[in-house]
């Protein structure tokens, strides 16, 4: 009698498990901390779902998500032109800030070369000499496919006007998509952690979110500054080899209901948690700065 009363308990507790919605969010690849550790199950938990995420290159996600060969609720994205590629698809009317962020010198703290980026963190030694050195491996991600890689060579553009060193991003960089310096983003601060890498030229909210030291930069050169844009940041751009032109962007982070959404009630409340003041704290303590600007 015990074990058919608790093969029912547990045949109930299946079924229970089964009919729990569940919430299929793609979202930029650096955003994987806040997100799959915080934002996603405290959200699931308060809504009693399943919180389903997906992190990659925003553009490529974009791209996934516009030709329906990946679905999901809710994307977030770095940038607003990711955003756009929806929004010509049909599938955003509408997307909100939700934080921001700005461009950074993450390294790993066991490095040999550690002690370099900490003078260079107090202002002791030029940052982008440190990146310089022989044998040290600096890692980015693809600039075709994604904001931060992009934002990457943007950033290294105007630190050579900025300090008056016009050879600065080729002798960090290389060519726009140098295959010794690409990762994926999901797994670039996986790889710094590690020491597969020495340094990245990525967001300060990965960085934090990965407890990992930065190298902060002047406003000219960090594109954090809405106010810089036009007389700044504006004068940056570069063309890669496939014709794309990149062009500085607000590093803001966006999130939207998509029209094609299995579960569009569900994703209005995680959009809306996102902005809420759980949702901002649990940004705040991995890193990230406060939404700016309006809508798209």
């Amino acid at each position: 009698m015990h074990m058919l009363a608790l093969l029912l308990c547990l045949a109930g507790t299946t079924v229970m498990a089964q009919t729990e919605p569940v919430l299929h969010v793609a979202y930029a690849g650096s955003m994987g901390v806040v997100m799959d550790n915080a934002a996603g199950p405290a959200f699931a938990h308060a809504h009693r779902a399943v919180y389903q995420g997906t992190g990659q290159g925003s553009y490529a996600l974009a791209r996934l998500l516009a030709a329906r060969r990946l679905q999901a609720d809710v994307f977030v994205t770095i940038t607003p032109g990711p955003m756009q590629v929806l929004k010509q698809a049909g599938l955003v009317t509408r997307a909100v800030p939700v934080a921001s962020t700005q461009m950074v010198i993450a390294y790993n703290p066991r490095s040999r070369f550690a002690a370099d980026f900490a003078a260079a963190a107090r202002g002791e030694k030029k940052w982008y000499e440190v990146l310089a050195e022989p044998g040290l491996h600096v890692g980015r991600t693809d600039p075709a496919v994604d904001p931060q890689g992009a934002n990457a060579l943007l950033t290294l553009q105007l630190a050579a006007d900025y300090y008056h060193r016009p050879d600065l991003l080729k002798r960090i960089a290389g060519k726009a998509q140098n295959p010794a310096q690409i990762f994926s983003e999901p797994s670039l601060m996986s790889r710094l952690e590690a020491g597969q890498i020495d340094a990245t030229i990525g967001y300060l909210s990965a960085a934090r979110s990965h407890h990992l030291p930065a190298i902060k930069l002047p406003d000219e050169i960090n594109l954090g500054d809405p106010g810089l844009q036009a007389p700044w940041y504006d004068r940056a751009s570069i063309t890669l080899d496939n014709g794309k032109a990149l062009h500085v962007e607000p590093l803001v982070f966006y999130a939207a209901v998509l029209g094609n959404a299995q579960q569009p009630a569900l994703a209005r409340d995680f959009v809306a948690f996102l902005q809420s003041a759980q949702g901002q704290a649990l940004f705040r303590e991995h890193g990230y700065s406060p939404p700016r600007g309006n809508g798209l």
